[in-house]
């Protein structure tokens, strides 16, 4: 461990208070961000929502809450708890009010991929709270940090929670609070990982707290994880059923969405397919079978079937001339 001295502990301790700050700049930064999240996720545009995390400033006094919590110092850690608390209620109430005004009845895809976290998001909060950490005790590589403020996006989960509770969504705002929770605690604690690592600070019962919080969350991550290998597998041979010509569907069928209800049983597989031929029941039970057998356990199908029709100018028919 390198030695620090007190000096830099104090910089560092001064540096990190005015980081996590509740000013005008930290308010102006967080409103902006909210805004843009909101928007970016109610026209399910991943650019616009990408230019939020940028701006969004909540990184800084979370790094804040970590040193000063193995610091023991109750004036960083309760300037940046104060921070994050005005931020979050605020982001929640700004995207609640914005979703009840615009009232949109579907969300789109950036939407549904921030309520289902899993270990990957955790996974993602630890190394960029790492590398956010590091940048601050290294000052010469501060250009990570915007990489870093948008590799684990803290505003637009809070945003998905507002959205979703507009629309009484109950599912969709747990999922996105608990991203967000991984996020927060991913973070802090790679960041005290860092300080500690750094000579900034030592280990104490903060750490374990943080620890032992994060370890809480393994259980609904890795249950989400693994449901997200299974959906994947799943979707896999589907389509490779799909596309075997002993099935009888031959390459006249394309997979375009899956979607599965694993609360029903069996397990309800809704397949969203474009074909050129009817569907018959028939065929559904052979891929039904096939599929249970690949799977080892019984599924039940429903083919939602896009019609595809060719046209073509030779079948147009001649007005008779008069």
């Amino acid at each position: 461990m390198t030695k620090i001295s007190l000096d830099s502990v104090q910089k560092m301790r001064q540096e990190l208070l005015e980081d996590s700050e509740l000013d005008s700049n930290f308010m102006i930064l967080t409103v902006g961000a909210c805004l843009i999240a909101t928007f970016g996720l109610v026209a399910n545009s991943a650019a616009v929502i990408i230019g939020a995390m940028i701006v969004a400033p909540l990184m800084m006094p979370l790094r804040g809450a970590a040193f000063g919590a193995l610091d023991g110092d109750p004036k960083l850690f309760g300037e940046a708890a104060k921070s994050l608390a005005v931020a979050t209620l605020f982001a929640t109430l700004a995207s609640w009010s914005i979703g009840r005004v615009i009232g949109l009845p579907d969300f789109g895809s950036e939407v549904l991929a921030r309520t289902e976290p899993t270990l990957i998001d955790l996974g993602v909060a630890v190394t960029a709270g790492a590398i956010s950490g590091f940048a601050k005790v290294r000052p010469k590589i501060i250009d990570a940090f915007a990489g870093t403020a948008i590799a684990v996006a803290l505003m637009p989960p809070i945003c998905v929670v507002g959205l979703s509770l507009s629309q009484g969504l109950w599912n969709y705002s747990w999922g996105a609070f608990l991203l967000y929770l991984t996020n927060l605690l991913g973070i802090i604690l790679a960041c005290m990982l860092v300080f500690i690592s750094a000579g900034y600070a030592k280990y104490n019962h903060a750490f374990s707290w943080t620890l032992g919080f994060a370890s809480i969350l393994l259980i609904p991550l890795g249950i989400s994880f693994f449901q997200l290998l299974r959906q994947a597998q799943l979707h896999h041979n589907i389509k490779t059923i799909l596309l075997n010509q002993t099935i009888t569907f031959g390459k006249l069928m394309e997979l375009k969405y899956t979607n599965v209800d694993w609360s029903a049983k069996p397990p309800k597989v809704f397949l969203t397919v474009r074909s050129k031929n009817l569907v018959t029941p028939n065929q559904v039970r052979l891929v039904e079978e096939f599929l249970s057998k690949e799977m080892g356990r019984p599924f039940t199908l429903v083919f939602q079937v896009q019609q595809i029709q060719e046209v073509r100018a030779k079948d147009s028919v001649e007005p008779p001339k008069p």
